[in-house]
């Protein structure tokens, strides 16, 4: 048992290590640390030290190159140890590291998998920052709830991923959750790992809310759109506007704002509406608005250009019943699913801490191959 055991993950080993070479080929891996090292080579020098547009841009560069290669690298490395271990144990005899090789061989194919999946991102926007915007559908206090749940997890998942968060909006809800809220997270891929979370999310849940402990369906929708800003132009008529300031809503004491300075500005030709309020200044605030607006605007011209009818502002669907993309159950069991691509899981409370990457490359695939 024990030897068929061993062959078996011999296999898959080596399956795993053909797998990451043909891949690393295909990518380029080895002409990318050549490119690396000069890089490194080059900082070092005096003409670049004293040019400091050019020594910010070859660092960026390198750590670009970094992120990219080391990944691959250390998949790599640690398939090889994994089998040069599974080797000792099969000549000592021990079971127990054995069944340890087993469990990183399984480990190492989730690894592959993300890597292979984040070589699918390969359309222009795909690298770029993204803005995540949320809002409750119909439903109150349990809607707004649900609203700040899903800003959690989004918070959560960038954090665990290396990514920077940035809140443009937050508005609070009456009771509890919000009413909005629109986040920047930064880094790169941002976009392209989210973009197909965009549409109507779906809570099933004994409501904290209802004294008779009754089960609730609730809604939200979630809009992704990349920053594009000073990338690409999105030209935009000051007649069109309709700007509106107002005092941000806060939770209260000393730093409460005693000015006008939150932003919502509504874009006419197209009824979208944008707002910011967390910054004290109102040129911030209005600035940040505009991003979030030309990237609104940006969606809707890039989705129309492929002739789709799904639109990231504009004509959306109701966040309602039937349009869900993903449904989260609390009761009478435990699951989250996708109903796209059929990716599920009983461990919700692991999604909502932020492990969402499942889902955001089962999503990636299933457009690949369609």
């Amino acid at each position: 048992m024990q030897n068929a055991d061993s062959k078996e993950i011999q296999k898959e080993l080596s399956l795993l290590q053909e797998k990451t070479s043909e891949l690393w080929n295909a990518i380029g891996i080895d002409k990318l640390r050549k490119k690396l090292a000069e890089l490194e080579s080059d900082i070092q020098k005096n003409e670049v030290w004293s040019v400091k547009e050019r020594f910010a841009g070859i660092n960026q560069e390198i750590s670009r190159l970094k992120r990219k290669i080391d990944p691959w690298m250390k998949l790599k490395n640690d398939t090889d140890e994994a089998l040069a271990l599974l080797e000792m144990a099969e000549a000592e005899g021990d079971e127990a590291i054995i069944n340890e090789v087993a469990s990183i061989v399984k480990h190492l194919s989730v690894i592959f998998d993300e890597l292979e999946t984040r070589e699918l991102l390969s359309e222009d926007d795909d690298v770029r920052d993204a803005f995540v915007s949320i809002h409750p559908g119909a439903g109150g206090t349990e809607s707004q709830d649900w609203a700040s749940m899903l800003l959690r997890m989004y918070t959560r998942w960038a954090e665990k991923n290396g990514f920077i968060v940035e809140i443009i909006d937050y508005t609070h809800g009456d009771e509890a959750g919000i009413k909005s809220a629109t986040i920047l997270i930064k880094g790169e891929y941002a976009y392209g790992l989210l973009k197909g979370e965009t549409g109507v999310h779906r809570l099933v849940r004994i409501s904290p809310f209802d004294a008779n402990k009754r089960r609730h369906t609730s809604f939200s929708s979630v809009e992704i759109m990349p920053d594009i800003e000073e990338v690409v132009p999105v030209e935009i008529n000051e007649n069109d506007l309709k700007i509106d300031t107002y005092r941000a809503s806060g939770a209260g004491g000393q730093h409460v704002n005693k000015t006008d300075s939150a932003v919502r500005i509504t874009h006419l030709p197209t009824g979208i509406v944008v707002q910011c309020q967390n910054e004290r200044s109102q040129h911030k605030n209005r600035a940040f608005a505009m991003k979030v607006l030309k990237a609104r605007i940006y969606e809707i011209h890039k989705q129309e250009q492929n002739d789709k009818k799904t639109l990231f502002a504009g004509e959306k669907k109701e966040i309602s019943w039937g349009n869900q993309l993903r449904s989260y159950v609390f009761q009478p069991y435990t699951l989250v699913k996708d109903h796209r691509t059929g990716e599920e899981t009983g461990s919700i409370e692991y999604v909502f801490d932020g492990e969402l990457n499942r889902f955001l490359y089962a999503y990636l695939k299933s457009i690949k191959q369609a």
